[in-house]
């Protein structure tokens, strides 16, 4: 499907250049703004303004690295206000709470700190084209219990409490005389999808890092457990089965225990119960189970959303029943015709490109042509995933993935060392859209030489 859009130019009512609104600074939100403002922004061409209500940008695959400890925060995050002044577009902090199609113009809340002070006030900002970017959140599917007693990686402060929760129940339990209490220092993430993987795996190491800095009360291997819950008959079930095999299999040596075909009841306050009424004893426990786009999508003046809350898009990447709104990433549900059949619901519907970071990246760099032909009066073009493949790190232990798409002609399995390059270098290519070739290079430099002076994992 193409659409042949008349040039489009600022309304009357909004003289000057062509506005150009993205709400969500995630992967592919903000690669847009950068990118955009590099060109089109910066030779006044048109008028760039990134809403966001955070004020700095983590890379959503890191979170689990953040919450295990093993990456400090602050030297990754890019800071909004900062990007936008380098780049050649406008930030605005808040969350967008409404959405007038007509008027074409979006509602910001106004931005409140934590000491409950206004920052900004509610406002409107007008839009000729509006890209909606704002992601996805975890999907608890009504279990109870959740809300209460789990933490969700959703975001860099999750990531953040999480790592704070597990190095105080690391020096509680050092510092108590009684002996430890069951669910102690036992860890529940529920979901083993990617992020249940990885953060598993990489909180394998980093226990025992944490442990190694003085806490010699406490023995790992004796005391620590990780338990890794899927209600799938297989760790990784989006995936192909035979990365999902490997990966298991890998878990299982690093003493991670792994529940599969275990749906999960109830989340209590010291662990687990599973719906064949066995129940996991857990002092933390991590909802990373199932996704969906934010509640307020459903509701957003009248476009049509699907049961998780996506946008539906057509193959232009513009919302079906409005051209001048588009969505991308994990909010949009665009459609896959190319999808293996193990992508469709039996055959019977079309499939959607999946949420990962490989379609956000190639949407956002999409959108920029789009974006580009819509001002220039030309017909948009369709958007086509191109699958890369899959790679999941555990940690240094290992890596595993595999190649498919234009990479090999079907699929390959990789594992090891070239793997871990691999997956690195997804980061990198993030990293080198935002920032360029340059600062990327020094950067992964300094940060080389602080990993040297620094301890290995975050204990505060």
């Amino acid at each position: 499907m193409t659409s042949n859009p008349m040039p489009h130019q600022p309304t009357a009512e909004r003289p000057g250049r062509h506005q150009i609104v993205i709400v969500g600074g995630g992967a592919g939100g903000l690669e847009l703004a950068t990118t955009l403002g590099n060109t089109l922004g910066k030779r006044g061409k048109a008028d760039i303004t990134l809403v966001d209500r955070t004020r700095s940008h983590i890379w959503k695959p890191k979170l689990h690295e953040i919450a295990a400890g093993s990456m400090d925060m602050g030297i990754h995050e890019v800071d909004y206000l900062a990007q936008s002044h380098w780049h050649h577009f406008r930030y605005r902090v808040g969350e967008m709470t409404g959405l007038d199609r007509a008027g074409r113009q979006i509602t910001v809340g106004a931005f409140v700190d934590d000491e409950g002070t206004q920052v900004t006030p509610q406002g409107r900002i007008p839009y000729d084209t509006l890209v909606m970017a704002v992601g996805s959140q975890s999907n608890d599917f009504g279990t109870p219990g959740v809300a209460e007693h789990a933490l969700k990686l959703e975001t860099a402060n999750d990531a953040r409490r999480f790592n704070q929760r597990l190095v105080n129940a690391c020096i509680r339990a050092h510092a108590q005389d009684g002996p430890l209490l069951p669910h102690q220092l036992q860890v529940a993430i529920i979901g083993a999808g990617a992020t249940g993987v990885e953060l598993s795996a990489e909180l394998h190491r980093t226990t025992r890092e944490v442990v190694a800095y003085g806490l010699d009360r406490i023995d790992p291997e004796r005391d620590i457990c990780l338990n890794l819950i899927e209600a799938a008959g297989r760790v990784l079930p989006a995936l192909p089965e035979r990365l999902s095999e490997a990966t298991e299999g890998l878990l299982r040596k690093l003493g991670v225990v792994v529940h599969t075909n275990a749906k999960v009841a109830e989340v209590l306050s010291g662990g687990v119960r599973l719906a064949d009424g066995r129940v996991i004893p857990a002092e933390l426990v991590v909802w990373a189970a199932g996704i969906k786009a934010p509640e307020f999508l459903k509701s957003l003046d009248g476009l049509e959303s699907n049961r998780i809350n996506q946008l539906l898009v057509n193959a232009t990447l513009q919302t079906t029943l409005d051209e001048n709104v588009f969505a991308m990433g994990d909010c949009a549900a665009c459609p896959w015709p190319e999808a293996p059949a193990a992508m469709t619901d039996g055959g019977k519907r079309a499939a959607f490109v999946p949420p990962r970071a490989q379609a956000a990246h190639q949407q956002a760099s999409h959108m920029v042509g789009q974006i580009r032909r819509r001002l220039a009066g030309q017909p948009l073009r369709d958007y086509r995933y191109r699958d890369f493949g899959s790679l999941v790190s555990l940690g240094e232990f290992s890596t595993v993935g595999n190649m498919m798409g234009g990479l090999v002609g079907g699929s390959l399995m990789v594992e090891g060392y070239f793997a871990r390059v691999m997956y690195l270098s997804l980061y990198k290519m993030h990293e080198l859209a935002l920032h360029g070739l340059p600062k990327v290079a020094l950067e992964t430099l300094s940060r080389l030489i602080t990993r040297r002076t620094e301890p290995h994992v975050k204990l505060h």
